[in-house]
């Protein structure tokens, strides 16, 4: 296990609005957290933020490829984070 450094002020902020209402997007939101979002680049950290900004059933959506978000950069970490979570499973 990577040991993750310690949270500036804003990632904090970011942290706990990743805190969503919904199981599906918990599955793959929390462990990102968990595990990659402190040390994610900063042009990462700045798309997850952005993503956040979104409504729940608009992210399910994008999670679940019924509709896709009209940023790249978003679209391309949903992939990674949807990649990357079922990857985990397997091994």
């Amino acid at each position: 296990m990577t040991i993750q450094p310690e949270p500036t002020n804003e990632q904090r902020r970011i942290i706990y609005q990743a805190r969503r209402g919904l199981k599906e997007l918990d599955f793959y939101i929390d462990p990102y957290i968990k595990e990659l979002y402190l040390t994610a680049s900063a042009e990462e950290q700045a798309a997850f933020a952005e993503m956040l900004t979104h409504e729940d059933p608009d992210l399910l959506d994008y999670f679940t490829n019924q509709n896709r978000p009209e940023s790249e950069a978003i679209w391309a970490l949903v992939n990674k984070i949807k990649t990357w979570r079922h990857t985990k499973d397997l091994a």
